[in-house]
């Protein structure tokens, strides 16, 4: 039977062992993802032979979520265990996450077993690299403009360094507690999302910009290649009192270390209309669209 317990630092090589032979492009397949949001949902992780399991147990039905398994084996077998586990707490197997290119594994694995659902606020947007940060073209011009109008400010960038970690969480900080953050369970979950990232930068190996007018931190940001090419963001915050201080913080960003990666992940927009808008103004190339796999009879399958 496996056994779930809370993911640390300490698990890092393994995980990003299995991480790699996977090579999939979604943000949750990131070890530093994984640590720093686990509060979100109660997830917890479990070792299957040369597999990596990630599954979250506060979930609004009360079943675990198994994310679709990393790493390399028999697949029969991994999902067999996750199956077995979750017949024993009497629940439905439940595999999120899935892409195009995984579900054929599970279709081929356990034929007809599963019902599939669309889960659209949990798909990730994907970028050319070269064109986010070119920004060429008509279909970019308001973008342009934005940037051009934030130039004006005489903004500086540079790479984040250990000198920087104290004033950008206390630029976080600040956007949380404007906005009453401690009152929305989310924003109180990204703050120890964004402790952790600074916690443990150099251990996870992050990447880290700032902006700054006339010395003053206007916009930082955190993120970290996903995959052999995928460049991911995890963390962007902006000072919103400067006009256009997000897409030059986006477009400086990546051009500074997403350059050598074909794809720019900026993860999901979560269903809320403002985040969608905007990660749609930048045009993505791919949408990485991902499915929920439900199995109500998971004793069938072990």
């Amino acid at each position: 039977m496996l056994s779930f317990r809370e993911i640390t630092l300490a698990d890092r090589s393994w995980i990003q062992k299995a991480l790699k032979q996977s090579d999939f492009m979604g943000c949750e397949y990131s070890f530093a993802n994984n640590l720093a949001w686990h509060r979100a949902a109660d997830s917890r992780i479990a070792r299957f032979e040369d597999f990596y399991l990630i599954c979250a147990f506060a979930t609004e039905d009360g079943a675990p979520h198994f994310s679709f398994p990393s790493g390399t084996g028999d697949y029969r077998r991994v999902i067999g265990a996750m199956a077995e586990y979750a017949a024993a707490a009497n629940q439905p197997l439940i595999i999120t996450g899935l892409t195009d290119r995984t579900m054929p594994v599970l279709e081929q694995a356990f034929p007809g077993m599963f019902s599939l659902h669309n889960d659209r606020d949990s798909a990730d947007y994907l970028y050319l690299t070269e064109e986010f940060t070119a920004l060429s073209g008509k279909k970019y011009h308001k973008k342009r403009n934005h940037i051009s109008q934030f130039s004006k400010y005489g903004a500086v960038f540079s790479e984040m360094t250990l000198a920087d970690f104290d004033e950008c969480i206390a630029f976080a900080a600040h956007s949380y507690n404007a906005k009453d953050g401690y009152t929305d369970t989310s924003s109180v979950i990204e703050q120890y999302a964004i402790h952790t990232f600074f916690e443990h930068f150099a251990k996870l190996e992050l990447c880290g910009g700032v902006l700054r007018v006339d010395g003053e931190l206007v916009a930082f940001s955190i993120g970290e290649p996903i995959c052999s090419n995928v460049f991911g963001v995890h963390i962007e915050k902006a000072d919103t009192r400067y006009h256009g201080a997000y897409p030059a913080m986006a477009q400086q960003f990546a051009a500074h270390f997403a350059k050598g990666y074909t794809y720019l992940n900026r993860e999901e927009d979560l269903g809320v209309p403002g985040l969608r808008k905007s990660k749609l103004s930048y045009y993505p190339a791919i949408l990485l669209e991902k499915w929920t796999a439900v199995c109500d009879t998971p004793e069938q399958l072990f």
